[in-house]
């Protein structure tokens, strides 16, 4: 498969992962108690966290030629 080929299908991978992470996160924020620190830390852990299930779709999309 070439580079671009790969590229693209993990783009569109990236994306449609991002927006399912993104209604996952505030889905799971609305049932938080109101409680400002919790969410600040909620938020922090989530703003940080979906870098880490993207790792191995980056390394697909970087290898080869």
């Amino acid at each position: 498969m070439s580079a671009r080929i790969r590229k693209l299908i993990g783009g569109i991978g990236l994306m449609a992962f991002l927006a399912a992470y993104v209604w996952a996160a505030t889905a799971i924020s609305d049932r938080l108690p109101d409680n400002m620190a919790l969410k600040l830390v909620f938020f922090a852990v989530a703003g940080v966290g979906w870098g880490v299930p993207i790792l191995p779709l980056l390394s697909w999309m970087n290898r080869g030629k």
